[in-house]
C-alpha cells in the first residue's frame, strides 16, 4: 500500500507519516507513507495507490481530485481531529477504506 500525504510544507505531516508506519506495522501491512508539500504532490502523485490532503490544504482537494480520477487513486481529506492527534491508526484505517 502506497499512501502519500500533503500538506502545506510536507513536515507537520511527517510526524502523522511515523505514527501511520507504526499502525501499519502492528497490523502487518506494508506500507509506503510520505509526505510531500502541496507544491511537490504532483510529482508524487503516480506513484501513490491513495492520497491524503491535510486539514490546512483542504481547498486543493477538487484539483487533485480530478488528477487522482485521471489516475484510478482515491484523494479525500484526513479528519481535523486525527490529523491533530496524530492518530495514525484512524488515517491508516481511513487510507484503507478508501482504496477499496
Amino acid at each position: 500500500m502506497k499512501i502519500l500525504l500533503c500538506c502545506n510544507a510536507g513536515m507537520s505531516t511527517s510526524l502523522l507519516v511515523q505514527k501511520m508506519e507504526q499502525a501499519a506495522e502492528e497490523k502487518g501491512i506494508t506500507a509506503k507513507i510520505w509526505a510531500v508539500s502541496a507544491d511537490e504532490v504532483k510529482n508524487h502523485i503516480d506513484q501513490a495507490e491513495v492520497l491524503l490532503l491535510g486539514p490546512q490544504v483542504r481547498y486543493k482537494l477538487p484539483g487533485l481530485k480530478k488528477e487522482g480520477e485521471a489516475r484510478g487513486i482515491p484523494v479525500d481529506v484526513i479528519s481535523t481531529i486525527d490529523y491533530g492527534t496524530l492518530n495514525g491508526k484512524n488515517v491508516l484505517e481511513f487510507a484503507l477504506r478508501l482504496k477499496k
